[in-house]
This record gives structure tokens, C-alpha cells and sequence, in this order.
């Protein structure tokens, strides 16, 4: 049985509609219109101008989703995505199950490798070790999250364990979405995933890449998210509406829309809109 598609929003986190009251508009009125979970990137520093990301003024991501949790309840708190090659794995672990405790068991962490070589010399860390590391920190990440006094070695990382305790722990097993198109990132979540997350490519061109993911993980809870940049006050409705029918069409059972107004009222407006559009053209807007 298919699952029925569900649709996410990402918050005004970056740019000039970002600031604390539209975050928090944002995602206590996504909850209220059922949108099943909101959403967070992550770039940490961005060059000079950059065609992309548009903006350098970004939010922490996992700061931004603890201010979303405040102020909701039920729902779902992802990153889309977050950059584990980046960070020390120790420090995402505690940070995602504190979220996880303290929302009541809502994050999903979606991540990837990362594509923007500039921000890893920023930071010092090496751009061609970013899939080791990635693979690395999923593991690292797990056992810190479901075992107590570990004793391990992490080569890649250059991590030592000596009977380490890490808590608290999340309250249940937080989902694990791998984003990326390349063969690597379609191996990994098909290794390691509960769900692979892809971003702004068309129905058609990622088919092939959902077959190969379903051949080998045909599980009815392997999710199929895709973050689409509609915006419900500058697009043509019935593109959007094409463009679900064909996700649904390849088997994509999740959505993330990320509106691209530039004011927190817009924002909040292109919110409301969207889930309009969701709720006539059969995606699930219930909240469960």
C-alpha cells in the first residue's frame, strides 16, 4: 500500500524575511494547517557574492528548530539538510536528541554530504573526505544515541571513546533522511536511511534514482521527500498542481515547499496559500 503524500514547509530562516516573529508565525500557523513537519537549511558561511545560497544571512539551523519547537506542539522539526562533514558528530548528537527531548520527539535530520567546497576550507576541514566523514558521523551519531559507556575508535574523525556516556538520548529513533542525486548519496540512503531527500529536480529526471531506491528499500515507511522551491503568490497555480500529480506520479510521498518572498507577511501568506493548493489536489494536510 502507498503511503498518501504529506507536505512540509521550510521557515523564513534566511534572507530578509527571516527574522525571530516570522519564524515563529510561520510555524505555529503551519501546524495549525496541518502541514506535517517544518523545515531548516544549513549553511554556515556563505562567499561573497555567491549565486548561491542567495543570501548570507542564514540562521543556525539547529538553533532556528528549537525556536520553532517552542512555540508548537505537534508539528515535525527537519533539516533540509544539514551538513554532518561539517561539525563534530559528538556535538550534533547531543544537540538533535536535546531538540528531540525537548520538542517531545519530533526531529528528523536529513542530511548530506555537502557540495560547497569554500565553506569547508572556512572551516578547515577537508572537502575530499566529506563522504568518509558523512558515513563516519551517521555511525557515530547512532551509537551515541542508543548505547551508554562506549568504548570505539572513529579513525576518520581522528574520535576516541573510553567508556563515554552522552545524554540525554532522544525519546525515540529520529529518522535519518540522506539528501544528494549522486550514485554515493543513493548508495548511502539505501544503506543507512529511513528515507532519501532530494531538492529542486524535476519528476522525470529523478525516476530513475527513485526505481533504484525502491528495488532495494520497498518498505512502506522509506520516505521519498522532495524540497520544491513553489511559492504559491508568484507561480502559476496549475504548475504547481502538474508538478505534484507528477512527483506523486514517481513516487515521491513528501514534500517540502520553500516560498521565496522576501517579507515575513508574504511568507506567511504564500504559507496559507500553499496549503490550500495541498489540501484540494490530495496531499495530506491532517497533521498526524
Amino acid at each position: 500500500m502507498t503511503r498518501p503524500m504529506t507536505a512540509g514547509i521550510h521557515l523564513p530562516q534566511a534572507g530578509p524575511a527571516a527574522n525571530p516573529e516570522s519564524i515563529k508565525r510561520v510555524a505555529m500557523r503551519a501546524e495549525a494547517l496541518g502541514y506535517a513537519d517544518v523545515w531548516v537549511s544549513d549553511h554556515l558561511a556563505v562567499q561573497t557574492n555567491a549565486a548561491y545560497p542567495p543570501s548570507p544571512y542564514i540562521y543556525e539551523p539547529l538553533i532556528t528548530l528549537t525556536w520553532a519547537a517552542a512555540v508548537t506542539e505537534r508539528v515535525k522539526l527537519g533539516t533540509t539538510v544539514l551538513v554532518l562533514p561539517m561539525r563534530n558528530p559528538l556535538f550534533v548528537a547531543k544537540a538533535l536528541a536535546s531538540i528531540d527531548q525537548l520538542s517531545g520527539g519530533r526531529m528528523i535530520l536529513g542530511t548530506a554530504a555537502g557540495w560547497y567546497e569554500v565553506e569547508f576550507e572556512a572551516l578547515g576541514i577537508p572537502f575530499k573526505e566529506r563522504g568518509a566523514r558523512t558515513d563516519e558521523a551517521i555511525e557515530i551519531l547512532r551509537r551515541l544515541w542508543q548505547d551508554d559507556h562506549i568504548d570505539a575508535t572513529f579513525p576518520v574523525h581522528g574520535i576516541e571513546m573510553k567508556s563515554m556516556r552522552a545524554k540525554p538520548q532522544p525519546i525515540g529513533d529520529i529518522p535519518i533522511w540522506i539528501g544528494g542525486h549522486a550514485e554515493p548519496a543513493i548508495q548511502r540512503a539505501i544503506r543507512v536511511g529511513q528515507g532519501w531527500h532530494g531538492a529542486f529536480r524535476s519528476a522525470a529526471s529523478i525516476e530513475p534514482l527513485i526505481s533504484a531506491l525502491r528495488a532495494a528499500r520497498p518498505e512502506r515507511d522509506f520516505t521519498i521527500s522532495m524540497r520544491t522551491s513553489w511559492d504559491a503568490l508568484a507561480d502559476d497555480h496549475d504548475k504547481i498542481i502538474r508538478e505534484i500529480d507528477a512527483y506523486r506520479s514517481v513516487g515521491v510521498n513528501h514534500i517540502v515547499a520553500e516560498p521565496r518572498q522576501s517579507s515575513g507577511a508574504a511568507f506567511l501568506e504564500c504559507t496559507e496559500a500553499l496549503a490550500e493548493i495541498f489540501r484540494d489536489h490530495g496531499v495530506d494536510m491532517s497533521g498526524l
